[in-house]
């Protein structure tokens, strides 16, 4: 396929999970539950973050922009997946390639990104509590929060437009169910020494750095804790960061498991499947991490569930 026709009205096929009708049923069930899921529990966080004052602190603005990000990253791949098993249908245009793997690419950075500022934020916390509230003060969060997303939307281009440049040959078929870049730039004809610079440089820049930030961030964390004389004021201390530790090791342990496995195998069906694991289950698990180890978080989620249920009986009484 000639790189014109490719950009006009060209498409890829993503080959998804199986051709079994059967387990697609099945596929169709478990994906449209947990996204579904994900969608609704990241939402309810957010109605919880913002109705809730007590809820107005840094740690909880930042959760929110991060239920936001989830939200956004699930929905890059999900509903196309689940439209193309409905519909028996494995196509996607060109330009609907270069918007996935644009807008992947900025959720994913963002999860990044996000999950670095709130290490920061327990990093104040706990290290300098005295100064956490000078610190961390409203202006600042503001401009950490937008400078996360502008970084994200600007530092997702390079990855997209470069794919312009590049030419494809008759194979066009993506074994995966999104358009993953890295699946991409196996099917171009033309050279991809840019391609995988930009790549490359994207990953140490929006990936080593922040990781590099939470990891110090963290070390700083620990031997603050070490240093408390009394195992509650341990505990106490490291309640308030535990949620955010296990979300790090969540979203980091799925992404290095997709890279290792990508590595180690060259099934890309294997890619495939354990790359569900941080476009869908991390972003699912989020919520539950959160609400069922924070009890403002449940607090809050009651009285927005308490306000739900009014609306949702006017509603049905109308319709009846």
């Amino acid at each position: 396929m000639e790189r014109g026709n490719q950009t006009g009205t060209g498409n890829f096929i993503l080959l998804g999970f199986t051709d079994d009708p059967d387990l697609q049923y099945l596929l169709l069930g478990l994906l449209l539950s947990g996204y579904l899921v994900t969608v609704t529990g990241n939402l309810l966080i957010i109605l919880a973050v913002i109705s809730d004052s007590h809820l107005h602190t840094p740690m909880y603005f930042f959760l929110s922009n991060l239920s936001l990000a989830d939200i956004g990253f699930t929905s890059t791949t999900i509903p196309k997946a689940l439209r193309n098993i409905h519909t028996h249908s494995k196509g996607i245009t060109f330009a609907g390639c270069i918007s996935q793997v644009y807008f992947f690419v900025l959720f994913g950075c963002q999860d990044n990104l996000l999950l670095t500022v709130m290490a920061y934020d327990r990093f104040v916390a706990i290290c300098h509590p005295l100064h956490y509230v000078a610190i961390m003060n409203p202006r600042l969060c503001l401009l950490m929060a937008l400078g996360s997303w502008l970084v994200s939307v600007l530092g997702s281009l390079p990855d997209s437009l470069t794919i312009l440049r590049l030419s494809f040959c008759t194979k066009i078929e993506i074994p995966h169910f999104f358009c993953d870049l890295p699946e991409i730039l196996k099917l171009t004809c033309s050279d991809i020494l840019i391609n995988n610079i930009v790549v490359y440089s994207a990953a140490i820049i929006l990936g080593v750095f922040p990781l590099t930030g939470i990891l110090f961030s963290y070390s700083q964390i620990f031997s603050s804790i070490l240093r408390i004389s009394s195992d509650r004021g341990r505990y106490k201390a490291f309640s308030t960061c535990g949620s955010h530790l296990l979300v790090v090791s969540l979203f980091y342990g799925s992404s290095l498991g997709v890279y290792f496995s990508s590595v180690a195998t060259l099934s890309s069906r294997m890619s495939m499947m354990t790359s569900v694991a941080y476009t869908m289950v991390t972003p699912m698990l989020n919520p539950f991490i959160y609400s069922l180890r924070n009890r403002d978080i449940k607090v809050a989620l009651g009285r927005v569930l308490t306000k739900m249920m009014p609306l949702s009986e006017r509603v049905d009484a109308r319709l009846s």
